[in-house]
């Protein structure tokens, strides 16, 4: 065991650990680190840029060591600032940046320590794309004093964390962005050569989070809401429920991953999105996140056709329309109508995804159950609505080590040809 997991080891027994009590806030704080999270840390807000939250974990006079777990939201950091008597920090959830005033800035996961001494002006914060928690503790605390300083401001934050920030970068070796990735979804280890089958589990987690996960610019949380609308596809519930635990540690909100899931109703049927929703709501509920969530409905049932075809009529015009309307006794008008009314008024109108996100999602939920015939179409909605070609083959690519090399290979054909 090494120092750093020695630290971490000690301080969990120490402090004991704690349930994120931030869910009845606005902004849902997802569960990055067994420490609590505490409440928004208005007090020091002045001294952020974005939203923290503050966890005091000690309380001893006697032992007077101050210790607290600090969170970030994506894109948060303090102020440039110094401590007379120094300060430690371990990082304990997701990926977060340290710098020092005329340094390269150092990236921190789960396990890193930073040993500040006294007087040096630093700042510490979130990646752009990914929550972070850690530890900080007062050193002498006795006459230990604050001064806080500017703020970081957008341009030194961006050159800070540009080397580090983009996934594309060819040059990062594929192991050590397979182990960033994986401890930023999932919190643990990558491999770690255990369990009954360690080769698989090594080809797999290279392949997925060591290179996938960098082709494309899609961000992390549009990878993740992709991956899960997948397995909700192939009817995977356990890793369906490991992969919503990863969606919601990369920022994904309870609410948007719930209409990523009802996104997919439509296309693979209610049983199957009754299945994923029981999967999703199993970590939902261990995260302490109260069911039922918000409604997100906005149709009634007197407007859902006409609302329906809004946003259907100007992505597709009436193809579906003329493709039924020679189906035996009629019914075919029936069939357009229940379209219209179900995957358009019903669905694309709730609000917690936009259309542009709504559409990509359908695009992948196509791909995996193989429509090639409605691929087409939907490509062209796509490129409606703003997703650009690159983006319909990254989310592609993102699907293929769930359906294969076949089936992404025949979809990118299809967009290339478009």
């Amino acid at each position: 065991m090494n120092l750093k997991r020695i630290i971490i080891a000690i301080t969990v027994v120490l402090i004991g650990t704690g349930n994120i009590n931030a869910q009845d806030m606005k902004t849902e704080v997802p569960k990055i680190s067994d420490f609590p999270v505490g409440e928004e840390n208005t007090g020091y807000a002045q001294y952020f840029t974005g939203k923290s939250w503050l966890a005091p974990l000690t309380t001893s006079k006697e032992l007077n060591v101050p210790m607290s777990n600090v969170t970030f939201e994506p894109g948060c950091r303090n102020n440039w600032h110094s401590h007379t008597g120094g300060q430690l920090l371990i990082a304990v959830g997701g990926v977060g940046y340290y710098q020092e005033r005329g340094k390269a800035a150092r990236r921190l996961l789960p396990g890193d320590v930073v040993e500040i001494a006294p007087n040096v002006e630093h700042w510490h914060g979130a990646a752009p794309d990914s929550w972070f928690s850690h530890l900080a503790i007062a050193c002498n605390p006795q006459t230990n004093q604050n001064t806080w300083l500017e703020v970081v401001n957008d341009e030194e934050y961006a050159e800070a964390v540009k080397d580090r920030n983009s996934k594309n970068g060819k040059d990062e070796n594929r192991i050590e962005l397979c182990k960033e990735n994986y401890t930023q979804l999932f919190g643990g280890e990558a491999l770690t050569g255990g369990g009954t089958d360690p080769e698989m589990m090594d080809i797999l987690q290279k392949y997925i989070f060591g290179e996938v996960f960098r082709t494309g610019d899609l961000d992390i949380k549009t990878r993740e809401m992709i991956t899960c609308v997948s397995l909700a596809a192939m009817q995977q519930p356990p890793q369906l429920k490991s992969h919503a635990g990863a969606a919601l540690n990369t920022g994904v909100t309870p609410i948007e991953l719930r209409e990523a899931i009802y996104q997919c109703a439509p296309i693979i049927g209610f049983p199957k999105v009754l299945n994923a929703l029981g999967a999703i709501n199993s970590t939902f509920t261990e995260r302490g996140i109260k069911l039922p969530l918000e409604k997100q409905e906005t149709v009634t049932e007197e407007d859902r056709l006409e609302k329906g075809l809004a946003i259907q009529k100007p992505l597709y015009g009436e193809a579906m329309k003329e493709l039924l309307k020679d189906v035996p006794g009629g019914m075919g008008a029936d069939v357009a109508r229940f379209l219209t009314e179900v995957h358009f008024g019903d669905f694309q109108t709730r609000s917690g995804l936009n259309t542009q996100t709504r559409e990509l999602l359908t695009f992948c939920v196509l791909t995996v159950i193989g429509a090639e015939p409605q691929l087409q179409s939907h490509l062209q909605a796509n490129l409606k609505v703003g997703n650009s070609k690159e983006t319909l083959t990254a989310a592609i690519i993102q699907c293929m080590p769930y359906i294969g090399f076949p089936a992404a290979i025949k979809v990118l054909d299809i967009i290339k040809k478009a």
